[in-house]
């Protein structure tokens, strides 16, 4: 059994009620379980392949679920990184290695299963690219009509590429993302269209899992969690799985939650670090790394609570920080992810050269994209490949064997 419950006032609302926000205060909503009326079985959850619906005892759906088979990550040891660095157990959960290649297929297969659940035959979001994506896949699967708005010339080509092919009706704004989400909620209050974006509860739920499955492949917490913040869905999620395994008894501690922004969009670090109790939004968000250029996330409420609450922190990252590591990722531990992928990884190396994280931690770097997502920023910065005459002596003398 779960309802949705106001994170600020307390007010609860039906599991069945279609509502994203506390109708009392404005505030966000959270799915709450019941908790003591849960029987988690640790040989049952081992028994089922490592995955989003591993699992289901602490996921909000009733019936069969929407899938792809989502989840199951691997979780990479980035030991030449890492030994670069002085730090011993620094690891990366690689979610490009989901389906439509974003972590936010764990959010969108319980989203588009509670959509079915609800009687909704269409989704709507706005994206920045991955979103969109992975409403496109999964709306797909499930037989709905998907429509998305991005902001026009600002959504990496893979992504639109994701989203046209798997029949969502796209519609680019001339505007940035934080105009698109105001719109697309506004879209499904006055006509009925269900939201997934992660101002919806049950998106975060499925997104969770990422939590889940590190402490299953570590068989433990790590000391800290260490992601991109856009939207800040995924920090606060994680941050909210992990309680409820606390709340059971299935881990002895929580990791400190840390978030990382890029320079020109960096919302929630001002927030940590002034110490302000809400963020003050960035109105003209600017950075190579399009998944996190966001000045207004909507789930900054919940991220500020995860990070202080378990002593983490937020730091920014620079474009040319985040684009440097995005290729140390790939030659050094040959991991292709896209440019927000890479700041968090970017964001330990600054945090460990300041003095704040202790290269004794045990880490975990989500990575949150696949390096296809966008190849124009890949090919932006590579050199492009020699072009010789069809015969040997050029061939080598191109290689200067």
């Amino acid at each position: 059994m779960h309802r949705l419950v106001c994170v600020n006032c307390g007010q609860s609302y039906p599991s069945q009620e279609i509502v994203y926000q506390c109708r009392r205060c404005q505030h966000l909503l959270a799915v709450e379980y019941s908790l003591d009326e849960i029987q988690i079985e640790t040989d049952l959850w081992n028994s089922r392949p490592l995955s989003v619906w591993r699992y289901r005892e602490l996921l909000p759906v009733k019936g069969e679920p929407v899938t792809l088979r989502e989840g199951g990550t691997p979780l990479y040891h980035l030991s030449r990184l890492g030994k670069e660095m002085g730090i011993r157990s620094l690891y990366a959960k690689h979610e490009g290695m989901n389906p439509s290649g974003s972590f936010k297929d764990r959010g969108m297969t319980v989203g588009v299963s509670m959509a079915l659940e609800l009687g909704k035959r269409t989704v709507a979001c706005a994206s920045t690219g991955n979103t969109s994506a992975s409403l496109a896949v999964y709306a797909a699967k499930a037989g709905l009509h998907a429509v998305v708005l991005l902001p026009a010339g600002k959504v990496a080509l893979g992504k639109v590429a994701q989203a046209l092919i798997h029949g969502a009706e796209a519609i680019a704004i001339r505007g940035n993302f934080d105009e698109a989400l105001e719109m697309v909620q506004e879209l499904c209050r006055s006509h009925g269209l269900y939201l997934l974006n992660s101002i919806n509860p049950y998106r975060l739920e499925g997104q969770k899992t990422i939590g889940f499955e590190v402490i299953d492949q570590l068989k433990g917490a790590p000391d800290r969690f260490v992601l991109p913040v856009g939207n800040a869905g995924n920090i606060s999620a994680i941050f909210k799985g992990l309680m409820e395994l606390k709340a059971l008894d299935l881990v002895d501690r929580i990791p400190m939650m840390t978030g990382i922004q890029a320079k020109g969009s960096q919302p929630v670090v001002r927030a940590i670090k002034g110490g302000m109790d809400t963020v003050v939004p960035e109105q003209k968000p600017e950075t190579v790394a399009t998944a996190i250029r966001i000045g207004a996330p909507v789930n900054a409420e919940k991220a500020l609570v995860a990070i202080r609450s378990t002593g983490g922190t937020a730091e920014a990252v620079t474009d040319a920080e985040i684009l440097a590591m995005q290729r140390e990722l790939a030659r050094k531990e040959g991991i292709g992810v896209e440019p927000a992928s890479a700041a968090s990884v970017a964001g330990v190396k600054k945090l460990v050269e300041n003095g704040v994280i202790d290269r004794d931690e045990c880490i975990v770097c989500v990575v949150t994209g696949h390096l296809l997502k966008d190849p124009e920023t890949v090919i932006g910065q590579c050199k492009p490949p020699t072009e010789i005459d069809a015969d040997i002596s050029s061939l080598v003398s191109a290689l200067r064997l």
